[in-house]
C-alpha cells in the first residue's frame, strides 16, 4: 500500500482539483488528511487502487510523491500511540505520515509512513 502526498496552495479548488482528477478515473480514497500551514497546504491520502490514483494526478499534472504505507494495529487505549513511536524513535525511524484507517471494538488500524519500511516492519512486529 502507497501513500500520495500533494503539496497544494491555500485558495478556494484546490482539494476539488485533486478529488476530481480523482474521481474521473474511478479512484475511491481509504484514507486522507489535510493541513494549512501559511499559503501552503499538504494533503496525504491512500487510494483504492495505486495504479489509477498515479495516472489521474499525472495526467492532471498535480505533482506528488509517494511513500510506502506499514500497517499497525494497536489497542484502543491511552499509550499505545506512545508505545508505537517510541519504538520508532529507537530504532532511528522518522515517521511522516499516519493515518487511522480503522476502529473495531478495542482495536484501531493505522497506517504509517516511514523514511525506511523495513526497519519500521521489524520493529513493530
Amino acid at each position: 500500500m502507497r501513500d500520495f502526498a500533494i503539496e497544494l496552495t491555500d485558495r478556494p479548488g484546490e482539494l476539488g482539483r485533486v478529488a476530481t482528477a480523482l474521481s474521473r478515473y474511478g479512484v475511491n480514497l481509504k484514507a486522507v488528511s489535510g493541513l494549512s500551514v501559511g499559503n501552503h497546504v499538504l494533503v496525504r491520502l491512500i487510494a483504492d487502487d495505486e495504479e489509477s490514483a498515479r495516472e489521474a494526478l499525472r495526467k492532471a499534472e498535480i505533482k506528488f510523491d509517494e511513500g510506502e504505507v506499514v500497517p499497525a494495529l494497536l489497542e484502543n487505549r491511552a499509550g499505545e500511540l506512545a508505545a508505537l513511536t517510541a519504538k520508532l524513535s529507537e530504532a532511528k525511524v522518522n515517521l511522516r505520515a499516519i493515518y487511522m484507517t480503522g476502529i473495531v471494538d478495542t482495536l484501531v488500524e493505522l497506517a504509517v509512513v516511514v523514511d525506511d519500511p523495513e526497519k519500521a516492519r521489524q520493529v513493530l512486529d
